[in-house]
């Protein structure tokens, strides 16, 4: 692929008011998820849950693209149509996961590093010949007591730099993910600061690995106090303190972020997007990579009843793609 190419992949993934659905659980992920919902977790069970989501009606009106898993990849319809050819027919890129999960940082307690560099190369090529146009490799920065240590904050970036090359050398546009964790009693600012640090950290190694930016996506966590800071922050400040921290670390040239979730609500999820919007024009389109903040409700329909509550699944994943898709544009209301 040519880097006229990569660039119009990554500009294709924020097209304006469309985002991402991130449906790239690990096997014992979704299997926490369907546990909750009182699912077995067999493989006939994961292919048809992907099925529902992938075949929704009219899903390519909101979502530009989805991360898969490897075995979700290689996954078909019940009638036997490979699930890329089902997305590209519909406008949807197919994207794949390809790290193999954090794993502790040895000399540095409570962090971890994001492991999968070993024989990337020849999958991203693999992955490429099944279908798949977009990549995404997440790295996970913990805020506790006296971390993160540049040590993990370097480390992380590094592997995240290697993979986005690596990613390019194979026609596949790479998706850069360090998600800094609500988890903990941090406030809004220490989140702010620890954001701002890993982010210039990341730029200044996609730099140092000649990593073309045109055609990179960055999937950034939102500033945001830590799940268990008795001092809450408002949809407004949430808002002001995200971008204003982008707008300090990441290069205008960037085709666009989209957001995950983590941890917050749906509603929640979508308002903070959806504020950051209004506050434009920014250098680069705003929009979304949700995961649970897309299917979480409509899996827990789809559970009670596979096949009475199909129709009504799909068209809650619809109902949530079109408000993430508004908020985007920054025209979201609660009443959407």
């Amino acid at each position: 692929m040519s880097i006229e190419q990569l660039e119009e992949t990554a500009r294709a993934m924020v097209a304006p008011g469309k985002g991402i659905i991130a449906i790239d659980e690990s096997t014992n992920t979704i299997r926490k998820r369907f546990d909750a919902v009182g699912l077995e977790c067999t493989e006939e069970n994961r292919r048809a849950y992907r099925e529902m989501l992938l075949t929704t009606p009219g899903l390519g009106e909101h979502i530009s693209g989805a991360i898969l898993y490897d075995e979700t990849i290689r996954q078909k319809t019940r009638d036997g149509v490979p699930f890329t050819q089902v997305m590209m027919k519909n406008g949807i890129i197919p994207g794949i996961k390809v790290d193999k999960g954090t794993f502790p940082l040895a000399g540095c307690p409570g962090e971890v590093v994001t492991e999968g560099l070993d024989g990337l190369r020849d999958r991203l090529k693999e992955y490429y010949a099944l279908g798949a146009r977009f990549a995404k490799w997440r790295a996970v920065i913990n805020i506790g007591d006296d971390i993160p240590t540049g040590t993990c904050i370097e480390a992380n970036s590094h592997a995240l730099a290697r993979y986005a090359s690596l990613c390019q050398e194979n026609g596949l546009v790479p998706m850069v993910e360090p998600e800094v964790l609500m988890d903990g009693s941090h406030d809004i600012e220490t989140c702010y600061e620890v954001t701002e640090v890993v982010l210039r950290s990341l730029f200044g190694a996609l730099y140092d690995f000649d990593v073309m930016l045109e055609g990179t996506i960055l999937k950034a966590s939102m500033v945001l106090p830590g799940k268990d800071c008795a001092e809450k922050a408002s949809v407004e400040e949430v808002a002001a303190a995200t971008v204003r921290c982008l707008k300090s670390s990441v290069p205008a040239v960037l085709p666009g972020i989209v957001f995950l979730s983590g941890g917050q609500s749906d509603e929640e999820a979508t308002a903070h997007l959806d504020a950051m919007n209004r506050m434009g024009p920014h250098p680069w389109p705003l929009s979304f990579s949700y995961g649970r903040a897309m299917q979480s409700a409509a899996l827990k329909l789809w559970a009670k009843d596979m096949a009475g509550n199909y129709a009504a699944a799909q068209k809650t994943v619809a109902q949530r793609a079109r408000e993430n898709g508004l908020a985007a544009l920054g025209q979201w209301t609660k009443a959407a």
